[in-house]
Formats: structure tokens, sequence, C-alpha cells
């Protein structure tokens, strides 16, 4: 061993010590390796820096704000909602229909950020079933981390590897390779965890938001009944007119919450305004007063078509229209001004919908009620001019906003833009037409282009952890082959598995990958090992495809740990588990899982 080479072992052997303490974070860790190794004489600082050009790790930052595309425009949380309605209450059923969702979703973008799209969904589910959140938090992960084996883009780990084949000279994987490989681990990683079940924890409390709901307020202040979704019909006096001359709620008594009208490719929920111009087809969201005449008059003398509501009060337009309970200060300008005279709606673009004073709820005419300091107002209307109130305290102070807010998407109503550019990127991926770094690009500047995300978003859905953690340990594949470590590694792991065929080698390969990955980063692991992986092949005059391939599945096999992938750890809260657990649950998984990836590798891709 050179001097050179222990050099650069001790700056390893410090990072593997640092990463499994986890002091000082993992970028940090990085980042010291990236300014330390230049120091060595072994490379030079732009090879240390080479990492932010390569084009995988570009991909990578693409692939996190396309997989933020997806959950900015719902559809990740309709997924969610499919997964809700379907399972019912049985247990198996949730499992199956969870794993194969979370799965799917996850070969696609961060399984990271799949977890954690999925954690509340889950718990609604416990919630509403009744069913311990530790019965389904396991699965959850265990599904993202087999995502990581579906497609090339999946994970870190898979695009490290096949960085790895190309800086080599030989061509790396295609999009779909992996998927041969995970299809299988999935189908058995479900059926283990519907009989492994019974091993995680029974019980746990699951704390709801101290928030109200809209369900709450619906029944506080008595307004389930008076909601309708009415479109206007061609030949209705409303269309081309605006609601200023209408004066609706004078009238009938109708008070128009929002507007829902058809564009090109999707559908535009409207603030309505004294200026806002009815069109035949739109479709209104009417809240019927206490006072107003009856639904069906209504509907006669404008000539217009009701339509079917799923939840209570327009519980099921909660991400384009929201509630909020305001106090009045004695400052406001509203104390003493009634509704109309006050034009409230005019002025904050919300609607007035229940008027609490004291300790009850008024049921009149609230348009005639003055109002006093103190009482409170329940507002109706868009997201974003509800969030607009909190400039406002002298007038109005924000005592109460519903649950429901911590799901309403940034972007809803282009999900089918979304899935659109996703299509047109894996089918760029898979065709091969364009790289796949180009491919990711345009699906941004897609996703772009059609509202689904823009550049604040974009630059906040890169894991930015993540990016500097792999561009701070590649440096190190190319340290170690320059000082003869990754030969040494070869020369031993061959020594080890000497007269011993493939399947050994591979299954050798497997354990230490996985095992190294018990303590530090997947994607950190995938970085070490790749190298050692193509080396061993090289020896054996094989082919490498195999030996990449074993690193890649073993790296995404992290279920013994918690602290094995941030996919675990983010699981562990919610599903109140010990380290135990996971030991438990995971070993006898990853074990099953070598033995699949041992057999079918050799198999699919011959040496």
């Amino acid at each position: 061993m050179n001097a050179s080479l222990a050099i650069v072992l001790v700056l390893l052997a410090s990072a593997i010590v640092m990463f499994a303490i986890n002091k000082p974070r993992l970028d940090a860790v990085a980042l010291i390796m990236l300014v330390a190794l230049p120091f060595t004489g072994v490379l030079t600082v732009n090879e240390a820096l080479s990492g932010f050009s390569d084009a995988n790790i570009v991909l990578i930052a693409a692939l996190f704000v396309i997989g933020d595309g997806l959950v900015r425009t719902g559809v990740a949380q309709r997924l969610g909602d499919w997964l809700i309605a379907k399972a019912g209450k049985s247990e198996v059923r949730l499992i199956v229909l969870l794993m194969m969702v979370v799965c799917g979703l996850g070969a696609t973008m961060s399984s990271t950020a799949v977890t954690a799209i999925f954690i509340p969904v889950a718990l609604r589910i416990a919630q509403s079933t009744g069913i311990s959140p530790g019965r389904l938090m396991m699965p959850l992960s265990f599904a993202a981390l087999i995502s990581g084996m579906m497609t090339l883009v999946a994970t870190a780990p898979n695009l490290v590897v096949n960085s790895e084949l190309e800086r080599h000279g030989v061509e790396g994987f295609r999009f779909f390779s992996f998927t041969p490989f995970g299809l299988p681990v999935l189908v058995l990683g479900i059926a283990y965890m519907c009989f492994a079940r019974r091993w995680l924890p029974a019980q746990g409390d699951h704390k709801t938001s101290g928030r109200a709901s809209f369900s709450a307020w619906i029944d506080e202040y008595k307004l389930a009944g008076r909601e309708s979704r009415l479109r206007i019909m061609d030949g209705s006096p409303l269309a081309g007119e605006n609601l200023e001359n209408l004066k609706l709620r004078g009238v009938s008594g109708a008070n128009i919450v929002a507007i829902e009208r058809s564009r090109r490719f999707t559908t535009e929920t409207l603030r309505p305004s004294a200026k806002t111009e009815l069109r035949a087809g739109d479709i209104l969201l009417i809240d019927l007063s206490p006072s107003s005449e009856d639904i069906q008059s209504l509907r006669a003398q404008y000539h217009l078509e009701e339509l079917p509501l799923t939840g209570a009060y327009f519980s099921d337009r909660s991400q384009e229209i929201g509630l909020a309970e305001v106090l009045l200060p004695p400052t406001s300008e509203l104390v003493g001004e009634t509704l109309v005279g006050a034009e409230f709606r005019t002025r904050f673009g919300l609607t007035v919908i229940g008027l609490g004073r004291g300790d009850r709820a008024l049921t009149g005419d609230l348009l005639k009620e003055t109002l006093h300091t103190g009482d409170t107002l329940l507002l109706v209307g868009p997201w974003n001019e509800i969030e607009r109130l909190r400039g406002d305290t002298a007038n109005m102070v924000i005592i109460n906003l519903p649950a429901e807010i911590d799901e309403r998407l940034p972007a809803p109503g282009r999900a089918l833009q979304a899935l659109i550019c996703l299509a047109i990127v894996i089918a760029l991926m898979v065709s091969g037409i364009v790289p796949n770094v180009q491919a990711a690009l345009i699906g941004c500047l897609l996703m772009g282009l059609f509202g689904c995300i823009d550049f604040a978003s974009a630059y906040r859905s890169i894991d930015w952890k993540t990016i500097v953690l792999i561009v701070g340990m590649l440096p190190f594949s190319i340290a170690l082959e320059r000082t003869g470590g990754v030969d040494l590694a070869a020369e031993g792991l061959k020594e080890l598995t000497a007269g011993a065929g493939v399947h050994f080698v591979l299954a050798t390969l497997f354990v230490i990958t996985a095992m190294l990955g018990m303590f530090i980063s997947n994607t950190a692991t995938a970085i070490l090992m790749a190298p050692v992986a193509l080396a061993v092949a090289l020896d054996l005059n094989v082919s490498p495809y195999p030996f990449a391939m074993i690193v890649a599945l073993a790296a995404s096999t992290a279920f013994m740990t918690p602290v094995s992938s941030p996919v675990n750890t983010l699981v562990v809260a919610p599903g109140r588990y010990t380290f135990g657990d996971f030991v438990r649950i995971g070993v006898p998984f990853s074990i099953v899982v070598m033995i699949v990836c041992v057999i079918l590798v050799p198999w699919l891709l011959p040496p």
C-alpha cells in the first residue's frame, strides 16, 4: 500500500465514521472531503469539483423538480384519495394497494419525497379505519425503497452506478433495465408485509391536528344544505352579464362563492368580483342564505342545471376554496357597518357565510346585520385571498384556519398537464432519442410552461443535501482508482471468492454493499462499491452489467435499520417504531431480496 492510498483510505474511513454517527450532517461531511482530497495531491481541485459538471447530477436535480410538479398539481394526492376509496377497511387490501401506489409513483420520483407525501395519507387511513399507524408505515417505507429497483431514474444509486459504467466506456443501463428485478421484489414485498404485519405495532396513538376542520365549521355555523353547484345553460339570462348588474345576492339571496370555468386542458376556479362576466357553461358554486328562495326556483328563473357535490359545503373543493375564521378588532373599519355597506366581497375577495357573536352563530340574514367588535366571521373564498388577510390585521385578525390548508395544492387543476409532461419525459428516456438528462430538462421546461411549477418552487424542490453528498463523494472513486485502492479491493474480493462461481461473487458483493449501507447512505455506498464491482468483472473477464446491477439493487435494500435510509427515518415517529422493529422485519426480507437478486441477475444479465 502506497502513502497516497493510505491517506485516501484514512479520509474515507473518517467519512464513514462521521456518516455512521451522523455528526456533522451528511452534506457537511461531503464538503469536508471535497476540500480535503486535493490536499492529498492525488486529485486536482478541478477533478475534485468535476461532480458538479456530471450529467447525472443535473438529471437528479431535474427529477426532483418533476416530482415536485406531480405533488403541486395533486397527482400524488389523487392517488392517495383513490387509495382511501378503494381500500375500504381491509388491512390486507390497504397494504397491497398502498405498496403498489407508492412503488409506482416512486419509480419516477424521489423515494424520500414519495414517503413524505404518503405519510399523511396513511395516517388519515389509520384514523378513519382504526388500524394502527404502525401497521401501515413500514409497508410504506419498504415500498418506497423497492421503487428504487423499478427504473433507472427511481433513485440516486442507480444513476451513480450507471454513471460509473459510462465512465468506463461501457453503454449504460436503459430506463426499464431495473424493472425485471424490481417487480418480483415488489410482489414478494407485498406478500411478506401482509404476513409480517402481525409483528408490527398493533397500537399507536395518532395525534390529529388541533385545528378546526371544514366539517366542524359546517356543523357550528349550520352550513349543511346551503351549498349548490349549478351550470349556466345556453339561453340563460345570466350569460353575458356581470355580477354587478345582476345583484344576485340582493335579489335572490344566492351568494356566488366561486366560478368554475373550462379552459383548454383544464378547469380554472375564478374569484367572483363585481366586474366578472358570466358565460354559458360556467359552473357556479352557490351559497344559499337561510332567507333565500329555494334552489328549484333559482334553477327555473335563471335556466341552470344542478350538478352533484360529493362533499358537504364544498369540502370536496378544498384545494381551490378555503375557509377561515376571523375576529373583528376595535380598530376594524367594518365595525358599525353591514356587509353590504362595507362592500365586503369587493374589498377582500371573500364571502361571509357565518357570523358568530358571543357563544352563538347567527342564522338570520347576515347582509343586514351590523357588525360589532369581537364578532367572528366565517369566510369562504380562494386560498390566496385568505392568505392576503394576514397583512390586514387592523381590520380582521385570523384566529383559525382549517386543517385542510396543509393539503391544498399550489397548482390545482393542472394534474393532466403534469402527467403529460411526465409521459413525454419517460417516452424520451425509453426511446433514447435524447440523453436522459436532456429529457428531464425538457420535462422541467414543460412543467413550467404549463404552470405546474415556478422557478421558486423548482429551486426549493431540489434536495441540495443529496446533490452535495453525491458531488462530494464522487471524487473518492477517482482517487481510489488512481491510487490502486479499487484494484486492491477487487483483488481482496477475488481472493475471498477464489474458486467460487459467479453467483457466490454476486452474493458477496450484495452482502458487502447492503451491510455498508446500514451505516452510511445508500448513495455513498453505491459510489464506493460501483468501481469495485466493475474491477471484479474486469478481473474475471466477464460482462460488467450483472456486477453493476447487483450493487444498485443492494444499495436499495436498506430495510434493516431506521438509519439505513431517510425513507426509514421518516416513518419511525408516526409508526412509533423502535430500532428492533426494523431489524426484526427488515433483516429477513433483505435476505429474501438477496436470494432473488442473486438468482435473477445472472439469468437476465448473463456474465
